[in-house]
């Protein structure tokens, strides 16, 4: 089975909004998630590649896969851009899809945020036919591989040499994944986490 052209369009609920990226969100973004502490984890290359300001504005766009893939914008109740994350790697054929390029600013890490927004993606893939949803962070990143594995994804193993960091070094990234078979529980372990 193939699944659904996957519609690029605003997701919301559970206190934040997705949207599909645009360039006047680059202030926002800047605000949010131009600070040591978001690379610090392994993002955006790692603390090597962390950029601030003009600087920021400047790199994220050649960053995030703008182009070939659906980038969110994330904002809150208020409003506020606080974040964003990525539907990549769109395979119908396999049914599969790779969510990613994920960052937050460190003032929502550990809130309702991050499940949220992963709520509304995975849906949004699942509902249309997609039966597995990769996601991966560095092996070094514990905060964000404790969070993928909080979310119900299953560890797969590790990629080895991965991905480039800012410093030259190569990562290797811990790969998990959610499929159609676990989505009922994982949804369901979501929903009692916003609830």
């Amino acid at each position: 089975m193939v699944a659904a052209a996957l519609p690029y369009t605003v997701l919301a609920g559970h206190g934040v909004r997705l949207e599909p990226y645009e360039p006047a969100h680059l202030p926002g973004l800047t605000a949010a998630l131009g600070r040591p502490e978001v690379f610090a984890g392994g993002w955006g290359g790692g603390p090597a590649g962390a950029r601030s300001g003009e600087e920021f504005a400047a790199w994220l766009p050649s960053y995030l896969p703008v182009e070939r893939a659906h980038v969110y914008v994330v904002r809150d109740a208020r409003d506020a851009i606080i974040g964003t994350s990525t539907i990549l790697d769109l395979t119908p054929a396999a049914e599969s899809a790779h969510i990613g390029y994920t960052a937050y600013a460190p003032e929502v890490w550990a809130t309702p945020v991050n499940p949220a927004c992963k709520l509304l993606l995975l849906s949004h893939l699942f509902d249309h036919g997609y039966g597995r949803v990769k996601l991966q962070a560095d092996v070094l990143n514990d905060r964000s591989r404790a969070g993928i594995e909080k979310l119900g994804a299953r560890f797969e193993g590790i990629a080895r040499r991965d991905a480039q960091r800012a410093d030259g070094s190569w990562r290797d990234a811990a790969v998990y994944a959610i499929t159609v078979d676990d989505w009922p529980d994982v949804r369901a372990q979501l929903e009692r986490r916003l609830d």
